[in-house]
């Protein structure tokens, strides 16, 4: 059986994740949903869209797609709908995980990873987040959750943007770019975002992210304000934006760009010793390395203390060889990896 697609959905309160999830749920794309709901508080998906107010755990709803609101943990609640369908219980094609307004995704992310019943059964695909453009400045000026949720993004939402002028749109999107290039944004009214834009992104499956995007491993990448797939302003590069100063936000970026090979041995103790240190703070990781030895690409990510690699394509003869790493994180030491890496190299 191939594995169960996961997208876990995230934002903080207010933030329109329920308007968006039931768009996607009551909208005839054709697909089964499995929603998991870890939600505390009472702004979870109301009784219009359920056939029926119940007890059980797992609630059909009208268009075919079951819902259910963690009792348990995660793990338990992912293993059991696995097992449902495996039996011919319960018919659904993915999962969609809806935090809570305060999480952090991390260790939801994780538990894809960490388990390998859940990693037999599932893969994950994404995470989405969504920002609010009416309270957006103020939550991520007083909460660091609404910051971490940011950084972990593969896909950014910026919802109830007709709610404010354009230049706040702007300044908030500018910000969001700064602390985490790699996921790009869209502007989202009333949940009303093609599927195409929520499912099937392959944010963890790096070799996929390459063939969506060859512009990862370009020269400073498209500096548009509604693309930006690679704004990284690093390395001393100017910043003229007139809000970019007015922030000096702990979740930020930085980019290591070498046309270097590295050493295989040395990377992996340095990197070993990082993630031993910061992987708490290191939110997300990712990267495309040239090393000595190997006349293929390796694919490179993680999430806090979990690291992994796995050979990508050949280098193609005649393509300029070379290795990007983008660091997500908070307040990490970035000079001191920056040098850390330069010792890397080969």
């Amino acid at each position: 059986m191939s594995l169960i697609p996961a997208t876990i959905l995230t934002g903080f309160l207010g933030s329109g994740k329920t308007t968006l999830l039931k768009r996607v749920l009551t909208e005839a794309h054709g697909q089964k949903i499995a929603v998991i709901e870890n939600e505390f508080g009472n702004e979870n998906i109301d009784n219009e869209i359920l056939v029926q107010d119940t007890e059980e755990q797992i609630i059909q709803l009208n268009n075919g797609c079951v819902c259910c609101t963690i009792r348990e943990d995660l793990r338990t609640t992912l293993s059991d709908l696995a097992e449902k369908r495996r039996k011919g219980e319960l018919q659904f094609d993915r999962v969609v995980i809806e935090t809570t307004g305060l999480a952090d995704p991390g260790p939801v992310a994780q538990t894809f990873f960490m388990d390998d019943e859940i990693a037999e059964s599932y893969l994950l695909d994404s995470i989405l987040t969504l920002v609010d453009a009416k309270h957006g400045e103020q939550q991520l000026d007083a909460r660091q959750e609404a910051r971490r949720q940011v950084g972990f993004a593969d896909q950014i939402f910026i919802s109830k943007a007709d709610l404010v002028d354009e230049a706040a749109v702007d300044a908030l999107a500018h910000r969001v770019r700064h602390m985490n290039p790699r996921a790009p944004q869209r502007r989202v009214n009333f949940g009303e975002v093609p599927l195409a834009e929520v499912f099937d992104l392959k944010g963890f499956n790096l070799n996929a992210k390459l063939d969506i995007d060859p512009d990862f491993l370009a020269e400073g990448g498209s500096h548009g304000h509604d693309h930006g797939h690679d704004h990284d302003h690093e390395h001393g590069e100017h910043c003229d934006h007139p809000h970019h100063h007015a922030h000096d936000d702990d979740v930020k970026s930085f980019v290591f760009r070498s046309d270097r090979a590295f050493n295989p041995a040395k990377l992996e103790d340095f990197l070993g010793a990082m993630v031993q240190v910061y992987g708490p703070k290191m939110l997300r990781y990712k990267g495309v390395l040239f090393m000595k030895g190997s006349e293929r690409k390796v694919i490179f990510q993680g999430v806090h203390q979990l690291m992994g690699s796995d050979l990508g394509p050949k280098w193609t003869p005649g393509e300029k060889k070379g290795s990007k790493l983008v660091f997500i994180g908070i307040d990490l030491p970035r000079d001191v990896m920056l040098q850390g890496l330069e010792g890397c190299l080969a």
